[in-house]
C-alpha cells in the first residue's frame, strides 16, 4: 500500500504544516498558547521523502470558543473573568526535502502564517469590571523547521524528527486583547510515527511535541511548557479517499510563572479533543501529485484552555 514518492511527499508535508496549528494569543497566557489540540498529525506523518522535492502547501484554520465566566484568564498582563475568542488562521508554506544520507532523509521548510481574530473578555475596571472586545488582522509570528529528519525503520514502520521554532515577528501591544503574536520564541522538538497496514489498507499515525516558551517581556508572564499528543486512524481507498479519527490531548507541564500567574496558582491547563478526518490523493492537472485534508476536531474536556466545539482544519499541499 506504500504510495509513490510525490504522493509520500505532498502527505508528509500536510502533516509538517498541521503540526504548525497555533492561536494568536488569546493553559498559557490567553488561555491557548501555540497549540490547537488535534491538528498536528497528518497521514505519512513519519516519512520523510528521499527525493529532493519542493513542496507547497496552503492550510486554513477556524476556530472559536470560551473559557467560562467562573474562571480568571491571564491575557496581556491583566485578568479577564472568561473569555470567548474567534480566529481564521491561514498559513503558507514551502518545504524542501533535501535527499538522504546514511538512511536518513533531511528537510526544512518556513512557514509564513496571517490571522485574523476577535477576542471579548470582562476586564477588571476599579471596583467592577468591563467587557471588551478587541480584532486584529496581520501577519503572524513566523515559523521555522531548519532540522527535520526521518528514518524507515521498516517498509511499513517510520519515524521522523524535528527540532522546530516560532519567532515573534509579529506585531504585540502590551494592552491588547488580540494580537497577531505572542511576544516569545517557542521552541518545539517533535517526534512523529506511521505505521502502515497494506492488508487493510489502514495507517496509524503519531505526533508528539514539546512546546518551551520564553518569557513575554511585555507582561513578565511565562509560559510552561506543553506536551501534545495526537493519534490519527485513516482507512484508504482505491479512488484516493481516506477517513478516519483524530484523538488529541494537550498537558501542561508545571505552572505558569509571573505575577499574574502567581495569582491564579499557575493557571494550569489541559484539554482532549476528539473528531473525524477525510483526506483525498489525487494529481493536479495530472501531473503533480496533490494532498488534501477536512477534518472536526471538537473539545470534549478543556480545562483552563478555550473549549470549542467548532475546530475546523483544510489544507492542500503540491510537490514539485
Amino acid at each position: 500500500m506504500e504510495a509513490s514518492a510525490p504522493n509520500t511527499a505532498t502527505r508528509f508535508a500536510a502533516a509538517m504544516l498541521a503540526a504548525m496549528m497555533s492561536w494568536p494569543a488569546v493553559a498559557t497566557e490567553g488561555g491557548l498558547g501555540r497549540s490547537v489540540t488535534g491538528m498536528t498529525v497528518l497521514p505519512d506523518a513519519g516519512i520523510v521523502p528521499s527525493e529532493p522535492l519542493t513542496i507547497f502547501s496552503v492550510e486554513q484554520i477556524y476556530i472559536d470558543g470560551s473559557i467560562g465566566a467562573s474562571r480568571q484568564v491571564p491575557v496581556s498582563g491583566r485578568t479577564s473573568l472568561g473569555i470567548e475568542g474567534e480566529v481564521a488562521f491561514t498559513l503558507a508554506s514551502v518545504l524542501r526535502t533535501w535527499g538522504s544520507v546514511g538512511g536518513w532523509s533531511f528537510a526544512s521548510g518556513i512557514t509564513l502564517p496571517y490571522v485574523w481574530s476577535e477576542v471579548t473578555g470582562s476586564l477588571s475596571a476599579g471596583p467592577g469590571a468591563r467587557s471588551a472586545t478587541d480584532r486584529t488582522s496581520n501577519l503572524f509570528d513566523l515559523y521555522f523547521t531548519p532540522v527535520l529528519a526521518g528514518y524507515h525503520l521498516s517498509q511499513t514502520d517510520h519515524v521522523a524528527l524535528s527540532f522546530n521554532f516560532w519567532a515573534p515577528t509579529g506585531e504585540y501591544e502590551a494592552n491588547a486583547l488580540a494580537n497577531p503574536s505572542l511576544n516569545n520564541w517557542t521552541f518545539v522538538p517533535q517526534i512523529a510515527y506511521t505505521k502502515l497496514v497494506p492488508k487493510y489498507d489502514m495507517e496509524f499515525d503519531v505526533t508528539l511535541g514539546l512546546q518551551l516558551y520564553t518569557r513575554n517581556t511585555a507582561t513578565d508572564y511565562h509560559n510552561a511548557p506543553l506536551l501534545t499528543l495526537d493519534v490519527m486512524g485513516l482507512k484508504k481507498f482505491n479512488n484516493g479517499l481516506g477517513v478516519g479519527l483524530v484523538v488529541g490531548t494537550t498537558q501542561q507541564l508545571g505552572n505558569d510563572s509571573g505575577p499574574t500567574a502567581d495569582r491564579l496558582n499557575g493557571f494550569v491547563g489541559r484539554d482532549v479533543s476528539v473528531g473525524p478526518v477525510v483526506t483525498l490523493n489525487t494529481k493536479l492537472f495530472g501531473k503533480n501529485a496533490l494532498s488534501a485534508s477536512l477534518r472536526w476536531v471538537p473539545n470534549v474536556m478543556s480545562v483552563n484552555r478555550l473549549k470549542s466545539t467548532r475546530s475546523f482544519q483544510a489544507g492542500a499541499t503540491v510537490a514539485f
